[in-house]
């Protein structure tokens, strides 16, 4: 009998798994196996071996992925930035460029602005809110439109819809960036994206406790991206893979308790007067509210604010907090703060930092699990104090 599987929580759960059980283990077990014997394979990229992401922890992850965003296929990797790296560096040739948002993470920024060119690639840089200045950016060598799902650390909501048949308009692959959404909110191949990259590290594993990278999407262009990574070697240890797919089975609960938190405390910081500005799209005075509001099924846990005080008001607030961490990252079980200025941002020339808005002053909070009164009370109390 097929198991009903529509509800992507189900799916969270069931997808993927081994049919039977593998010696009745209700868990994936743990391939901890670097190669596997011969079975007669012909293609060296069907060989069962852990730099070709092809072992059994590998391939059922693979399939769950695929299966909670409705695509056809799917790759873990180390890393989001060997996610990205190894994308871009399938669909590109040298001479080749992509138009890319502008106000993206800032590993992916420093990927495109600098390591761009020692292979002969370009980048043009478009605000993914005005389509109509999109098409200044093409060129004939152009092959990929690279948006964020929410962008790091603003949290803008480009114009995803127009972005895709924009992209499929000019012959372009259209790849988002879903990390800050997750599949929970948005699944981007529902939407027309021909790939959706996520840094695994974050929700997906939901645990700060791995590494890990994860693209989504049309078949053919993952199995490219699987032999670009095979070369590149960005695989993702068995341990890991493990650790992710126990992770996963919890997104949906995880993420829509940090949904509704992240907008409990973004209401609060707006009404605060040491509060200047605060970026969440789950806001109604943010500028892409609307956009948010008819594309995604919730904000998600990440938003962004700024003191009156400055850098100064800054580091003292996030100083008294005695609940989030001041750390990098963010996606866990735990709240962590930090001022992207000082970290995902900090390889990010001032001048950039200061075009696309990212003052040395914003703070950037992702929210945890606590309890959403617990975090108020000591969000009130670090403001009072700084």
């Amino acid at each position: 009998m097929k198991r009903p599987m529509r509800g992507i929580d189900t799916r969270l759960i069931h997808a993927g798994e081994p049919d039977p059980l593998i010696e009745g283990a209700v868990s994936m077990p743990i391939f901890q196996s670097s190669t596997f014997a011969y079975r007669g394979e012909t293609d060296y990229h069907a060989l069962r071996y852990i730099r070709l992401s092809n072992t059994p922890n590998h391939d059922a992850l693979h399939r769950k992925l695929a299966a909670i965003e409705n695509a056809e296929a799917a790759l873990v990797l180390a890393s989001g930035m060997a996610a990205i790296t190894a994308t871009l560096m399938t669909l590109m040739d040298t001479g080749d460029r992509m138009i890319a948002q502008d106000c993206l993470y800032g590993g992916t920024h420093d990927l495109m602005r600098h390591e761009f060119q020692r292979f002969g690639l370009g980048v043009d840089f478009v605000d993914g809110g005005a389509p109509e200045t999109w098409p200044r950016a093409l060129t004939p060598k152009t092959r990929a439109f690279h948006v964020e799902t929410i962008s790091n650390p603003l949290m803008r909501v480009a114009d995803l819809r127009a972005a895709v048949s924009f992209a499929h308009a000019h012959g372009l692959i259209a790849i988002i960036d879903n990390t800050f959404a997750s599949p929970i909110n948005f699944r981007p191949a529902e939407a027309g994206f021909d790939l959706s990259i996520h840094s695994a590290t974050k929700y997906l594993g939901g645990h700060s406790d791995i590494v890990a990278g994860a693209i989504i999407g049309r078949a053919d262009l993952i199995g490219r991206i699987s032999r670009t990574a095979a070369r590149l070697g960005g695989s993702l240890d068995p341990h890991a893979c493990f650790l992710m797919h126990r992770g996963m089975k919890t997104l949906g609960v995880r993420v829509r308790h940090q949904n509704q938190t992240a907008g409990a405390v973004a209401r609060f910081l707006a009404g605060h007067a040491k509060v200047s500005r605060v970026n969440y799209p789950g806001l109604e005075s943010h500028p892409d509210h609307a956009r948010a509001r008819e594309l995604f099924d919730g904000c998600g846990g990440m938003l962004s604010f700024e003191l009156r005080g400055g850098v100064g008001a800054a580091d003292a607030f996030i100083a008294n907090l005695t609940l989030p961490i001041s750390a990098p990252s963010l996606g866990g079980v735990e709240s962590l703060i930090t001022r992207p200025a000082t970290t995902s941002h900090s390889g990010m020339p001032r001048e950039e930092r200061d075009r696309a808005g990212i003052s040395d002053g914003l703070i950037r909070l992702s929210i945890g699990l606590e309890a959403v009164d617990d975090l108020l009370e000591d969000l009130a109390a670090a403001l009072e104090a700084c």
